[in-house]
C-alpha cells in the first residue's frame, strides 16, 4: 500500500507537523490527524521510484564475463576441500 504524507493545520492557519499514513490508493484521502482530530491536508511529493537498480541490470552486472573484463577473478569454493579455486 502507499504512503500519504499529510500536515496539520493550526488553529491560526499556519502548517503544523507533518505525518504519513499507509492507506489504500482507493481510499479517500483522510481530513483530520488521526491522534489530536486537527484539520489536515495531504502533501505531494515526487514518487520514490529507483529505476537504476533494476532486477535486469543487477544481472547484468554480475555477469561472468562482464566481471572478468574489468580485471576481477571468479572464485569458487570447493564443497570437499573448503579451498577457492579459480573458475
Amino acid at each position: 500500500m502507499p504512503i500519504y504524507k499529510y500536515i496539520t493545520i493550526e488553529p491560526d492557519g499556519s502548517e503544523g507537523e507533518i505525518f504519513e499514513v499507509e492507506q489504500s490508493i482507493k481510499s479517500d484521502p483522510i481530513t483530520v490527524h488521526p491522534e489530536n482530530n486537527k484539520p489536515v491536508k495531504r502533501i505531494f511529493d515526487a514518487p520514490n521510484i529507483n529505476i537504476e537498480y533494476t532486477q535486469g541490470k543487477e544481472k547484468s552486472l554480475s555477469d561472468i564475463t562482464r566481471i572478468k573484463k574489468a580485471g576481477f577473478r571468479i572464485l569458487e569454493k570447493d564443497k570437499i576441500s573448503g579451498k577457492y579455486f579459480e573458475k
